[in-house]
């Protein structure tokens, strides 16, 4: 019996004794008992028992009314059966109620049953993880069949559980509750991405549903892949600071097991569809599936994809493809709700201009919408139309998204106008999150910096001022205004969340300390670092006495405060820290973890700083080689390894080496991050100074000049990273004989 469960009955067995204790001067009454002790105990104890079942009865009562305020958020937020009731796994039968992509129709396919199940080469690990119980997260391209997969292998391995399916994340805390309340149960998340981040589901949720022995819960969810790498990758490779923004996502999707499913059939995959093809809708995928994945071709995603690039085309549909398009780039800036039409209307017309506006002899918005909301063969449209609250919305076609994310790059820019506009339409936090989080991995920090406003607006509207995730809004917002430069604006936030987390919380809550850990980092950047160094001691003090020496918390405050003692130029202590650190980690974490190869690298530095550049020069290239095979060769933190390893050769005086690290690092930040990225300014400030070094002075002021621009343009003339792009310059300037001019911009 669950914990929620088992003490609504504990106050209702004390109810029910309480009222026996009631009745007990009727008993003795009865019986004619007339001994005084007797009536005086029995008095007495009837005495007590009213008093006290009138205060359990009013517990009871509580906990039924937030029972039943829970099960009616229940029903109203998640897939229930005409009765009401929530399902179990076995009274589902049709896939599309849970997020499965409706299949092509044929003329030769009556009924709306969907296309028999084509058995996949991960069947089997899927099932045994969901009879393990836990959080199991299907991985792959859109229409790769992911949902299909999990709902086959639920149906398959838990028929008998009960089905808990939210609608959207607004219904996810009511279904936790009732997940938690249930002794088995599958807790379905059909594309994860719109149930994380803040107000979303977090490890504490994932802890709470999967660590009980006595029940068999499952998470069951899918994520796209193009999705997973935009939620993964981080914002940039600067400071610690900057990337605790997306720390949750990251810490929540690191506590599934996962399982990847590739969007082409493997050959035993089309041998067992060749099985089937009795049904005649296998047997045309079947045909196509060198071309097309399986799963793919019968969602009918190429076929949608070809109609968009079509309509394109004088007098067809470039009205309906402006809309599609426009969708597709709200969802790319972060945008996850379904799309108000008014929204598109908007935008559409931009799209359509830069593709030949009046001389594509477009249609009317009216036949606009009728094309792009038309179901093909499939029973999927370009554009699926919900009705909203407030006015007509509409969802693209998922499989357009990752198609575009695929070609361009999961952080390739949407133009400014559009998520500037998308952002006036915006009705809800989470939303505001999302887009404010692409535009953060995409060094984008003015909009980043917008998003966060209205996100935390919404939150104090709806939720108020002492909210957690009204303050994690704040703390979201203060980590852009620290990455803006304005490092006053960013201490006085973090210190007004950390007052009222004090209050409320109390001064070891893990949040209080979070909030203490990133004043200290303010604080730092602004010089003020022996304070810096007081408030990163007293965290990690306390993380050290509550979680324990071990824990990822407490190494984070250990690595911090080496940075700190760095920077103080205390450098043998600070080596020591993140010696400590790194063994830790490798022995609790391994030698290929990300946070392991982290500590490497920061020990590296701290023996270039020290003046041991061969040793520095070794850690880096071992760190680049395991970065390079785990994550790959365009990963932000292999990059970061190049990078380091690159000043390493300056110092050496290895310069042309230093100037091939710092160019192939450049090209690959251009084409990753774009030409206004922090990381892409910092890789032509690196290799301006190499320029410099090697004697080649015109060619170092040009880069100079060139970043200069840029940061003053992106981050504005007071920044950090600007008034040291100036420096720079004037340096180079200096050496060229400009003095004056030198003279000038030092100023």
């Amino acid at each position: 019996m669950s914990g929620g469960r088992w003490q609504e009955h504990r106050v209702l067995i004390a109810v029910v004794v309480l009222a026996g204790l009631g009745a007990t001067s009727a008993v003795v009454t009865a019986f004619k008992v007339t001994s005084p002790w007797v009536i005086g105990a029995a008095v007495v104890g009837v005495a007590v028992a009213g008093v006290l079942s009138g205060f359990v009865q009013e517990r009871y009562k509580r906990l039924s009314v937030r029972r039943d305020e829970n099960a009616l958020k229940v029903q109203d937020g998640c897939l229930v059966l005409a009765n009401g009731r929530l399902p179990k796994v076995a009274q589902i039968d049709d896939p599309v109620r849970l997020g499965v992509h409706p299949a092509l129709v044929l003329a030769s396919v009556t009924g709306t049953q969907p296309p028999a199940y084509v058995p996949r080469d991960v069947d089997e690990a899927v099932r045994e993880r969901l009879a393990e119980g836990g959080f199991v997260l299907l991985v792959g391209d859109s229409t790769a069949g992911k949902s299909r997969t999990a709902f086959e292998a639920m149906r398959t391995t838990v028929p008998e559980h009960l089905l808990i399916a939210p609608h959207d994340r607004t219904a996810l805390p009511a279904a936790i509750e009732h997940a938690a309340r249930a002794d088995r149960c599958v807790l379905w998340l059909s594309d994860l991405e719109h149930y994380l981040g803040t107000a979303g589901l977090t490890r504490e949720h994932i802890a709470r549903l999967t660590t009980d022995s006595k029940g068999h819960r499952i998470i069951l969810a899918t994520l796209r892949s193009a999705e997973q790498a935009r939620l993964t990758s981080p914002p940039n490779d600067g400071d610690q600071s900057v990337r605790s923004a997306a720390r949750e996502i990251h810490e929540t999707l690191e506590q599934a097991a996962p399982v990847r499913l590739v969007r082409m059939f493997s050959p035993a995959e089309v041998d067992r569809a060749r099985l089937r093809t009795w049904d005649p809708r296998i047997a045309s995928a079947v045909d196509k599936a060198k071309e097309f994945g399986i799963a793919e071709y019968l969602a009918s995603g190429p076929e949608l994809q070809r109609d968009l690039d079509n309509a394109w085309d004088i007098g067809a549909n470039p009205r309906g493809a402006a809309l599609v398009v426009a969708a597709i780039d709200c969802r790319r800036a972060g945008y996850t709700s379904p799309a108000p039409r008014k929204l598109l209307e908007h935008l559409h017309t931009d799209y359509l201009n830069a593709m030949g506006g009046h001389r594509l002899q477009p249609e009317s918005l009216d036949q606009a919408w009728q094309w792009a909301t038309r179901p093909r063969r499939a029973t999927t449209a370009l554009l699926t139309a919900i009705q909203g609250p407030d006015n007509d919305q509409v969802v693209v076609f998922d499989y357009l998204v990752d198609l575009a994310q695929q070609q361009q790059g999961p952080l390739a820019h949407v133009a400014e106008t559009v998520i500037r506009t998308a952002l006036t339409h915006v009705t809800i936090a989470e939303d505001a999150d999302q887009i404010a989080t692409t535009a953060q991995h995409q060094g984008r920090y003015h909009l980043t910096e917008t998003a966060q406003h209205l996100s935390l607006t919404l939150r104090r509207r709806v939720l108020g001022e002492d909210h957690p995730s009204t303050l994690t809004s704040r703390d979201n917002l203060a980590f852009v205004l620290w990455a803006l430069g304005r490092l006053e604006e960013a201490e006085a936030e973090h210190r007004a969340v950390l007052a009222v987390r004090r209050r409320v919380l109390g001064e070891d809550h893990p949040d209080t300390l979070t909030s203490r850990n990133n004043l200290a980092g303010v604080l730092r950047d602004l010089g003020r670092l022996e304070e810096a160094e007081a408030e990163h001691r007293a965290v990690l003090a306390v993380r050290r006495q509550v979680l324990g020496e071990d824990h990822p918390s407490t190494l984070t405050s250990r690595n911090n405060l080496a940075n700190v003692l760095n920077t103080l130029g205390r450098l043998e202590e600070a080596e020591a820290e993140h010696r400590a650190v790194l063994a830790v980690r490798r022995r609790v974490l391994g030698e290929d973890h990300p946070s392991t190869l982290m500590s490497r690298d920061n020990l590296a530095v701290m023996r270039r700083d020290l003046g041991r550049q061969a040793e520095a020069e070794a850690e880096h290239r071992a760190v680049l080689a395991v970065r390079r095979q785990v994550l790959g060769e365009d990963h932000p933190d292999t990059l970061m390894s190049r990078e380091n390893l690159a000043v390493v050769l300056r110092a050496l005086g290895r310069l042309e080496e230093a100037e091939a690290e710092h160019r192939a690092v450049l090209a690959v930040r251009r084409r990753v991050l774009g030409e206004d990225h922090p990381s892409t300014l910092t890789s032509r400030d690196n290799l301006a100074v190499v320029l410099w070094a090697l004697g080649r002075l015109e060619e170092a002021e040009a880069e100079h000049r060139a970043v200069l621009a840029v940061r003053r343009r992106v981050l504005g003339e007071d920044h950090p990273s600007s008034l040291m792009s100036r420096e720079n310059l004037a340096v180079v300037l200096r050496d060229l004989g400009r003095q004056a001019e030198a003279e000038h911009r030092a100023l």
